[in-house]
């Protein structure tokens, strides 16, 4: 029987974590199914999903873990999952978008952006900040880009009212499009 899990890593960005990583997956006999991984800073960040067979396969897995945490530095945590992973945005009960927010940075952007997501219902699938200086005056500009699936029966426009509303208070730019599935 198929078994899935959630496996997340992070440690100081050096050559060689992904392939690591992913032979920890091939000596466990797993599938690696669906990753994103990022460097953030100096440190390097991931999040796997994988799936296995064989009734020793989670057994397997935490060993391998804990030899690289051990060995390679790394926090690696995983966990098994109930079942096969669904999405919604699959099953047509949500239309993927994306919010793409700019302007000065300032505190507390990421935080009303997603509590207004959070509010309607919509679910956040990835979510991209970076903050950097202008060309001409040297002033940090925040950009945010969040990919997200909205519930089909929510009416869009009231989606799109309420965060023109946060962004007219935070002062900051803010596009809302639909994106390709």
């Amino acid at each position: 029987m198929r078994r899935w899990f959630a496996l997340s890593a992070i440690g100081r960005d050096r050559p060689g974590i992904v392939a690591d990583l992913a032979g920890l997956i091939y000596e466990c006999d797993c599938n690696l199914e669906d990753s994103s991984m990022t460097i953030l800073g100096s440190e390097f960040a991931v999040l796997l999903l994988l799936s296995g067979e064989g009734p020793d396969v989670e057994r397997r897995l935490g060993a391998g873990c804990k030899r690289l945490e051990w060995e390679k530095r790394l926090t690696v945590f995983f966990r098994p999952l109930d079942g096969e992973p669904t999405s919604p945005a699959a099953a047509g009960r949500t239309v993927p978008m994306e919010c793409v927010v700019t302007g000065v940075d300032k505190a507390g952007i990421v935080a009303r952006v997603a509590r207004t997501l959070a509010d309607h219902g919509v679910n956040i699938t990835a979510l991209q900040t970076q903050s950097r200086p202008s060309a001409e005056t040297g002033t940090p500009m925040f950009t945010m880009r969040v990919a997200m699936d909205v519930p089909a029966a929510l009416d869009r426009r009231v989606l799109r009212e309420r965060l023109d509303l946060v962004a007219s208070e935070l002062r900051v730019e803010l596009s809302l499009t639909e994106r390709e599935a």
